[in-house]
């Protein structure tokens, strides 16, 4: 009996302090293969370390049109930049009736390893998809949207949603983790030389990994006939990831003969988020925007 009861209030503490208030749970118990020690740790400009439960943060719009996005930000998979990605984004999204859903996942060096991020992209997809009904969601128009790291996590995600990533945990495990679109912001993509210089190969893959271990994690080697469609914006003058990224990706869809639309703005940098006002790629949401009702997963607009 001592046990039992020291062993829920291990898991009320691992419970309660590990995501905020109101926020969904990734996992019933302890995620698979470990996490960070704990806390978490977020900066006062909404940068997150020491991801100890992963969790998915839920913007309900007043009116749902029953599209919904998972919105995986980046970082390097060295920190989450919720503050300059996925939060901003995620109040556009709403205000545009989609429900968007934040996923803080754990990082690869903090406990869980290389998998971890992973194992909760495929999960955060299924959870979403299993409690679709309760949010008033179409299961069938659910994507996800990834800034930099965050697209390598959503296009892995897209290109491998059957690959067996953990052992099954529930009945929501079931449940298809294929989003139904995808969309990659200045992504991080390909490991392949010579436009492996991002901070996230490094942290994935270290400085001398295989050539199996760089073709295991390069999203546009696994596109196939069933990746879902996608949409890429990234710029040229991209300091942090090759513009090649967006490109190699591109035409692995195209000769896959998968749905996409690639924008290469001149000028932007990396790390734009929604877009500065007045720069090129502050026109990425409406361009998205107009792709969504073009593909028939979003409404059009009156009149």
């Amino acid at each position: 009996m001592k046990r039992l009861m020291l062993l829920c209030l291990v898991l009320v503490h691992l419970n309660a302090s590990a995501a905020p208030s109101g926020a969904i749970l990734l996992w019933p118990g302890a995620p698979p293969g470990g996490a960070a020690p704990g806390p978490q740790r977020d900066s006062a400009k909404g940068s997150i370390t020491q991801v100890e439960q992963p969790y998915l943060i839920v913007h309900r719009p007043a009116q749902p049109n029953g599209l919904a996005i998972l919105l995986v930000s980046g970082g390097g998979y060295a920190h989450i930049e919720a503050g300059k990605e996925s939060g901003p984004a995620a109040d556009w999204l709403q205000a545009q009736g989609i429900t968007a859903f934040e996923l803080v996942y754990r990082l690869p060096q903090e406990g869980g390893g290389v998998a971890a991020p992973f194992q909760d992209g495929q999960r955060a997809m299924r959870v979403i998809r299993a409690r679709a009904t309760e949010w008033g969601i179409d299961p069938a128009r659910i994507g996800m949207l990834g800034f930099s790291a965050g697209a390598h996590l959503a296009g892995m995600t897209a290109v491998q949603p059957d690959v067996s990533r953990y052992t099954s945990v529930d009945a929501m495990d079931g449940v298809s983790a294929r989003p139904d679109f995808a969309v990659l912001l200045y992504p991080v993509l390909t490991m392949q030389p010579p436009f492996d210089t991002t901070h996230a190969k490094r942290q994935l893959l270290g400085s001398h990994p295989t050539q199996a271990a760089r073709d295991a994690l390069s999203v546009q080697l696994h596109v196939d006939a069933r990746t879902p469609p996608m949409f890429i914006a990234q710029a040229l003058d991209d300091p942090i990831s090759p513009p090649e990224n967006s490109r190699l990706m591109a035409a692995a869809l195209g000769r896959a003969g998968v749905p996409v639309e690639l924008h290469m703005f001149r000028h932007g940098g990396h790390g734009w988020g929604l877009g500065k006002s007045g720069s090129e790629p502050a026109a990425w949401p409406q361009l998205l925007l107009a792709w969504l009702q073009s593909r028939g997963w979003m409404p059009q607009p009156p009149g």
